[in-house]
């Protein structure tokens, strides 16, 4: 089960539950993957509701990665069933970007 205190969020794939996280090393790999000019700028889109498929699918490769699952990628989750669907996985990915940069306690 993911812990909200430390930036957990859990997301089903393929009926399984998982743990993302964004650590410093999966930041900084979204950050470029994403070619975005901060990651400021990625919340920005989120917030403003910009965001497309393709952030969402880097957000919660990054997040899975950081969270254990090392071999991760885009390409194994292109057939993937997640839970809520497209919209679960946004939900998921905006959560997750939200909890990295919050601190314990804020909503």
């Amino acid at each position: 089960m993911a812990n909200p205190w430390a930036g957990e969020v859990e997301i089903v794939i393929d009926g399984v539950p998982r743990r993302m996280k964004l650590t410093l090393g999966a930041l900084a790999e979204l950050e470029a993957g994403l070619g975005a000019e901060s990651l400021p700028a990625l919340v920005e889109r989120f917030e403003g509701g910009s965001f497309s498929t393709r952030d969402v699918l880097a957000l919660i490769v990054a997040g899975l990665r950081g969270g254990g699952w090392a071999e991760c990628s885009p390409a194994a989750l292109m057939g993937a069933d997640i839970g809520g669907g497209p919209v679960g996985a946004a939900r998921a990915a905006a959560e997750l970007l939200a909890r990295a940069f919050a601190l314990p306690g804020e909503d």
